[in-house]
């Protein structure tokens, strides 16, 4: 009897490029107040980091990951990416985060509302010029796993993913793989098409769709997200969902990334999306209270520590007293 494969209720992660490692570092940790819950270095090239980010246990739908890659060159949002990945605030909070946004010298443009005034949106860039949104709506989940460092008081800290936007030519493929994938339009807001799991209101559960037919095409770069990852729970839901995928595009076989299992599939428009498990989490080779301060290494280049840490640009790891600062 084959494994009934577990409804998809959001994002697991998003995981993009940077080019300075200390600048990507500061930004999402002292600007945005979420915590490094990782600091490892890329499977594929061991040289370089690879960052996530997140609430304070690394929960999936939290986790913005980064390839910081010194010297990269600027990338250019285009059809077929995603242009926006967006965070999810209390609509209380949004003149906390406009002001604190702008004390640090953010560019923020206050987008204003959409679908009829539900939510309330901010959109900034981050130093390599990732468009980033901070969403406010009545939905936002409780502040219970609020970031240890940040200095972000817990009424305003970030909760997790909105979700993401993807800019296509057309929607009609993209649509489909949704479907299949158990994500419904749920509404549309001019050339905005919305898609959710009805089921789930987990974090990260809302997938825009910008239509533009004249959409130029864009390049891989610092500032461009390189996949978006889906939940699902284990890894006898994974493999269920790898014979269903099969079914309609090619896809990976399953990559063991040490803190989560991978599949990755691209989907017609162009936006490369991974299924990710929930098992077995960040906490499995350091203790929570000290996540993200030291160097772990993947398992498959543990014999490479000491090359690794010589070949790395030293970072430093700034942690605030956890003092809420009013702006």
């Amino acid at each position: 009897m084959a494994t009934e494969r577990a409804k998809i209720q959001g994002l697991h992660h998003v995981t993009a490029i940077a080019s300075d490692p200390q600048r990507n570092l500061d930004f999402y940790t002292q600007v945005l107040g979420l915590r490094l819950v990782k600091k490892t270095v890329n499977f594929d090239d061991p040289g370089t980091y690879h960052f996530y980010f997140g609430d304070d246990a690394g929960t999936p739908g939290t986790i913005l990951t980064f390839f910081p890659w010194p010297g990269a060159r600027r990338g250019l949002a285009g059809a077929g990416e995603v242009t926006h990945t967006a965070f999810s605030v209390p609509t209380a909070s949004i003149p906390y985060w406009e002001k604190r946004l702008t004390a640090e010298g953010v560019l923020v443009e206050h987008t204003g509302l959409r679908f009829n005034g539900a939510e309330d949106v901010l959109t900034f860039a981050d130093p390599d010029g990732m468009k980033l949104e901070i969403v406010g709506h009545a939905d936002t989940p409780a502040a219970t796993k609020v970031p240890r460092y940040a200095d972000v008081p817990a009424e305003h800290s970030i909760r997790g993913f909105f979700g993401v936007t993807m800019l296509h030519r057309n929607e009609n493929a993209t649509a489909d793989t949704l479907a299949w994938m158990g994500f419904a339009e749920i509404g549309r807001d001019g050339n905005r098409i919305r898609y959710a799991a009805p089921e789930g209101a987990a974090l990260g559960n809302h997938i825009d769709v910008v239509v533009n037919p004249n959409a130029g095409y864009g390049r891989s770069g610092a500032g461009s997200v390189h996949h978006i990852a889906f939940r699902t729970p284990n890894d006898a839901s994974q493999l269920a969902w790898r014979e269903e995928i099969l079914k309609h595009l090619p896809v990976t076989t399953v990559q063991d990334r040490d803190y989560f299992h991978s599949i990755y599939f691209r989907e017609p428009g162009g936006v490369l999306f991974e299924m990710a498990t929930d098992e077995p989490g960040f906490a499995i080779d350091e203790p929570m209270e000290t996540l993200g301060e030291a160097l772990r290494v993947p398992k498959m280049h543990q014999g490479l520590l000491e090359q690794i840490e010589r070949r790395l640009i030293p970072v430093e790891l700034k942690q605030s007293s956890k003092t809420a600062v009013t702006v």
